[in-house]
């Protein structure tokens, strides 16, 4: 649900005051996309509790329904009929929005079980390049169809793919899940996925969850390999999901930039291929606690315990980007407030994000009194160390630029005013609601 009187154009970040209290972080967005789709392609009703009612995972919701499946949303539980696998010829053209997971992740699956599909999404989403998605599933026999330079929208006329083995140029959770989706569908031969460095491995737990044979071979670099067979069937089951770790990420940097906070965050998703995010904030000076660590469905999830601290700049290596990609933006705001100098190396995946988040926060930075300049592959923040002027910045439409810069605006001197704030209907709806539970009242 989207709060009232909230997602203006432009909001207001005043100064903020201690932040202190307990919050439950809305459903993780990447679990909830793929429990949708698993869901769809299983054997019987899927319950899918504490999904993310958001603007993206309606966009998943959408095609799941277009595609065949039976939705009724029961409060907190989504109920997911699935189809067993053999997919309806949508009616529709399947619109995925502004959800870039919802194209790259459901596109296996198309490939596959589809006899002709046309794929769309907002202006934002058809300016995004497929081709890194669109080329290994054409390996595999699918014809997709897009236009120049790999673009939606896209023509699907799926058939009887093959198994192959891919090794991914760019560590892609999305590419990789789209590939073994494919493979998990087609007629013929494995499918093996090659990561030199491991991306968030959410489809892989839970394909094992609805009773998919996945088997995962760590490899002497740090990477791994990840093969299934062709012709599985899945079969439904209850998904509890977790907090996202990605909304969370922005509490906790504003409980470190914000003086006298103590935020405490609950059952909050662990997945070491999630939290990049906390080993560097602990190198830059944050001391974290983390209590009720447990397992479900897989899945690590626990309950986070911050407190405002002095910062200090850092390395942050191309090694480190696939576990820390989402929480990058919010990254760049503790540089400025921490002393010294942090340079990003290797995330020059963040240009082909829903904007170019390297060119959105520097330059938002550099208009709120922040010394920083883009490099081909990253960014670097001089810190200020004595907080950041503020001013009025554009967020460019991209929700985690958005809240990135709304952080920065809670910490400021002056205040930060966000421009196309609506944006953050994508992700969490419920953002100004939480941080006024935090105790923030400075909107």
């Amino acid at each position: 649900m989207t709060d009232s009187k909230t997602n203006p154009r432009t909001q207001y970040f005043a100064p903020s005051g201690s932040l202190r209290g307990t919050l439950q972080v809305p459903g993780d967005k990447s679990i909830t996309h793929r429990a949708i789709l698993l869901g769809l392609l299983a054997n019987g009703e899927t319950e899918i509790d504490g999904w993310l009612d958001a603007a993206d995972c309606r966009s998943s919701l959408r095609v799941a329904s277009l595609l065949g499946a039976g939705v009724k949303e029961q409060g907190p539980v989504l109920q997911i009929q699935g189809t067993g696998g053999t997919l309806a010829e949508p009616v529709d053209v399947l619109d995925c929005g502004n959800s870039g997971t919802t194209l790259r992740v459901f596109l296996g699956a198309l490939a596959a079980r589809v006899r002709f599909c046309s794929v769309t999404g907002d202006y934002s989403l058809r300016h995004r390049p497929m081709g890194r998605v669109i080329q290994p599933l054409q390996a595999m026999g699918a014809q997709i169809f897009a236009r120049s330079g790999h673009l939606a929208p896209l023509c699907v006329q799926g058939g009887r793919l093959h198994g192959i083995e891919y090794t991914l140029p760019v560590a892609s959770a999305q590419v990789k899940s789209a590939i073994l989706m494919a493979g998990l569908l087609a007629e013929t031969g494995t499918t093996t996925v090659i990561e030199q460095t491991v991306s968030r491995d959410h489809t892989e737990n839970m394909l094992l969850g609805f009773g998919a044979h996945v088997e995962r071979e760590w490899l002497s670099t740090g990477g791994q390999r990840i093969t299934v067979a062709p012709g599985q069937s899945l079969q439904a089951c209850r998904v509890q999901v977790p907090g996202d770790f990605s909304a969370a990420a922005f509490h906790v940097a504003a409980a470190l930039v914000v003086p006298g906070s103590t935020v405490t965050l609950q059952n909050v998703g662990l997945n070491p291929t999630r939290t990049g995010f906390l080993n560097v904030v602990e190198r830059m000076g944050a001391h974290l606690s983390i209590t009720g660590q447990r397992l479900s469905a897989g899945e690590a999830l626990g309950n986070l315990i911050v407190h405002s601290e002095a910062l200090q700049g850092v390395d942050i290596h191309s090694e480190e980007v696939p576990a820390l990609i989402d929480e990058l933006p919010v990254i760049a705001v503790l540089a400025a407030y921490a002393h010294g100098t942090t340079h990003v190396h290797g995330a020059s995946e963040l240009r082909f994000k829903e904007t170019d988040r390297i060119t959105a926060m520097v330059s938002g930075l550099q208009n709120i009194g922040v010394d920083a300049e883009e490099t081909a592959d990253g960014f670097i923040v001089r810190g200020r160390g004595d907080g950041i002027p503020g001013g009025q910045v554009s967020s460019r439409g991209d929700h985690r630029v958005a809240m990135s810069l709304a952080i920065a605006g809670m910490g400021s001197q002056r205040g930060v005013e966000v421009e196309e704030w609506g944006c953050v209907e994508i992700s969490y709806p419920r953002f100004l609601t939480d941080i006024r539970q935090l105790g923030y009242i400075g909107l």
